[in-house]
C-alpha cells in the first residue's frame, strides 16, 4: 500500500488558445484575447505581431517567437506544431498568437490538427483581420450597393510561389479584393489582371501597418502599381486593395497625422 504522502498524480493537461492579435493596435484586442493572455503560461507568436501587443501579452507569460517570413528564413510549420504540443503536454496553457484573425491565412487548421491528435483541448479567439482595419483607415467599406455585392480575400503567394486566382472574374469592372502578402507579387498580379482585360486605371490602395502609429497609405492604379510601390519603399506588413481608392477625407486625415508625428 503506497505511503499516504506519495503522489502519483500526472500533470494537468494543457490547453491551446489560438488568438487573433488584430492588426497591431492594442486597443483593438478583444476582451476574450485579454483573458487568454492573463491565463497563459506561454505565448507563441508570429513575426508580424506589433511590439505593443507583445507588451500586453507578456505581463504574466513567457514569449516564444516562432515567426515565419515569406520567401525568407522561417520556422518550419511542423516544428511549430511540435512545439505547441510539447508545451501543452507539460500542462501549460498556451496562447498561439497570430496576426489579425487566425482564421484568415493563418495556417490554423494544421496546428489544430496537431494539438487535437495529441488529445489537447483548444479554442479559437477571433481577432480583427487586416482587411477590416485597413479599409477603415481609408474611409471605405468592403462592399457597397451598386458597386460590389461581394469581396474576395486573396493571398499574394502560397507554398508554390505567387498564387493564381480567378483573374477573369477579378478583371470585371466593380470587383473588390483584399490581397494579403501582396507586395512581392504586385507585378505578377498586375500582369495577370491586365492580361485578362482589367482596366489599367482601376484604383489600387496599399495600407502599410494598418491601425498602427506608423501607418502609411499608398494610393495608385493598376497601371502604376509596381513603379509606385517601389518608390514608396514600404517595409512593414501591407494589405493591398484592388478596386478601392481612399476617401478624400481619410487621406487628408492620414496626412495630417503624419505632419503631427
Amino acid at each position: 500500500m503506497p505511503d499516504q504522502f506519495t503522489t502519483t498524480a500526472q500533470p494537468m493537461p494543457g490547453h491551446v488558445d489560438f488568438v487573433g492579435a488584430g492588426p497591431g493596435d492594442p486597443d483593438l484586442l478583444t476582451l476574450k484575447a485579454m483573458r487568454a493572455f492573463e491565463a497563459a503560461d506561454i505565448v507563441m507568436h508570429d513575426r508580424l505581431i506589433s511590439q505593443d501587443i507583445l507588451d500586453v501579452a507578456c505581463q504574466t507569460a513567457t514569449l516564444v517567437d516562432v515567426g515565419k517570413a515569406g520567401f525568407g528564413p522561417s520556422w518550419k510549420q511542423e516544428d511549430i506544431d511540435a512545439l505547441l504540443v510539447e508545451y501543452a503536454l507539460t500542462g501549460a496553457r498556451v496562447v498561439r498568437l497570430k496576426s489579425g484573425d487566425p482564421t484568415v491565412f493563418g495556417r490554423l487548421d494544421e496546428e489544430i490538427d496537431a494539438v487535437e491528435a495529441a488529445g489537447i483541448s483548444w479554442a479559437i479567439v477571433p481577432g480583427i483581420t487586416a482587411a477590416s482595419a485597413a479599409v477603415a483607415s481609408i474611409g471605405q467599406s468592403l462592399t457597397r450597393r451598386g458597386r460590389n455585392s461581394s469581396v474576395r480575400f486573396l493571398t499574394g503567394h502560397d507554398m508554390q510561389g505567387f498564387a493564381d486566382h480567378d483573374w477573369v472574374a477579378l478583371a470585371q469592372g466593380g470587383e473588390v479584393a483584399a490581397i494579403y502578402m501582396g507586395k512581392k507579387s504586385a507585378r505578377f498580379v498586375q500582369g495577370r489582371l491586365i492580361m485578362h482585360g482589367a482596366d489599367r486605371a482601376t484604383p489600387i490602395t496599399l495600407v502599410e501597418n494598418a491601425s498602427r502609429p506608423n501607418q502609411r497609405i499608398l494610393a495608385t492604379s493598376l497601371e502604376n502599381l509596381p513603379v509606385d510601390l517601389a518608390a514608396a519603399e514600404l517595409n512593414g506588413p501591407a494589405l493591398t486593395f484592388y478596386g478601392l481608392a481612399p476617401r478624400d477625407a481619410a487621406q487628408a486625415l492620414t496626412e495630417f497625422k503624419k505632419e503631427l508625428a
